[in-house]
């Protein structure tokens, strides 16, 4: 059956849905602002334009849009806000995370039922399951299949997914939708995605790629059928960043992924060794390290060394 796993890491939490030994869906939450599904309690800033794109600001002044107006509210009414989607970092911070207007009291979101994994702890149980390799598709987005690979480009307006191998067109084509759905679910891409599948001979071949989606992607999604050039659109519902999305702002991913590896190393008083950059975004979030030496049990140092590349950054001991 399949199991969710939950892990409370410093910075975020990760979620990973595991079937058969596999990390089939993975979620990465990160710590500081409302996850998808919380209800707030919050004041109208602007009733937007034609019934559309209202403003909404919670308690702590973090603004948000609601696509869908305010329901004849009145700007600086009292209302409550449900959390569809959370804020999206990388190259559009303007972006501000969206809502609806709820008749629901305020509440945190509900989290998925799973199992909560000790952190840290003597074994790694996300790392056994593939995570570190789940992290690399994130990273360099590119996913690898049997005959073939994927290029995973997020932009700012939808997930673009080539497919490409050295196999016969219509069976890469086939193979390649299934390897994109399953990367898709894997990685937590929501919104418009877009697959360049190889451009397949028949029509069958066509047929047969977009029933390997369907059978590959859980719904709820929608999605064309694949053309004759081969390319298919995908959207799906988006409530937070993907690990791809994630992975764009480097040096806080690498910075939280060095610390899980930090955490999980031995206890005792370590020295961070890393990228500037990464060495910055630590420095800039002084509470994680704070935790981090909570869970070591000793003090944490850092060094900035300019020789290693942002993701190869270590924890040595004091």
């Amino acid at each position: 059956m399949p199991e969710w796993l939950i892990e409370r890491g410093i910075g975020e939490i990760r979620s990973v849905l595991v079937q058969d030994g596999e990390i089939v869906e993975a979620r990465i939450e990160l710590d500081g602002s409302p996850r998808a599904g919380s209800v707030l309690a919050g004041r109208l800033a602007s009733v937007g334009t034609g019934g559309r794109n209202a403003v909404a600001r919670d308690a702590e002044n973090r603004e948000y849009l609601l696509p869908r107006g305010a329901g004849g509210a009145t700007e600086g009414s009292a209302l409550n806000i449900e959390v569809t989607r959370e804020a999206i970092p990388g190259a559009e911070p303007w972006k501000r995370p969206l809502a609806r207007i709820t008749d629901e009291q305020p509440r945190p979101a509900i989290a998925p039922a799973g199992n909560q994994l000790p952190f840290p702890s003597p074994r790694d149980e996300l790392a056994a399951l593939g995570w570190n390799d789940l992290l690399e598709e994130a990273r360099s987005g590119i996913v690898r299949f049997a005959g073939g690979e994927l290029r995973i480009s997020p932009t700012p307006a939808m997930t673009l997914i080539d497919v490409d191998g050295l196999m016969p067109p219509d069976e890469l084509a086939e193979r390649g939708a299934s390897a994109a759905a399953e990367a898709t679910r894997r990685l937590d891409i929501g919104g418009s995605i877009g697959i360049d599948l190889p451009t397949a001979g028949s029509k069958a071949a066509r047929q047969s790629a977009g029933a390997r989606i369907d059978d590959a992607l859980p719904q709820p999604f929608e999605r064309t059928v694949v053309n004759g050039f081969g390319f298919v659109q995908i959207v799906r519902p988006r409530h937070r960043a993907s690990l791809v999305e994630l992975a764009q702002d480097r040096a806080n991913f690498e910075a939280r992924a060095l610390l899980r590896h930090a955490a999980m190393d031995a206890p005792g008083a370590k020295r961070l060794v890393a990228h500037p950059a990464l060495i910055a975004a630590l420095e800039a979030c002084s509470g994680w390290l704070d935790e981090l030496s909570r869970q070591i049990g000793g003090a944490v140092e850092l060094r900035a060394d300019p020789s290693l590349p942002i993701a190869g950054g270590y924890a040595e001991k004091l």
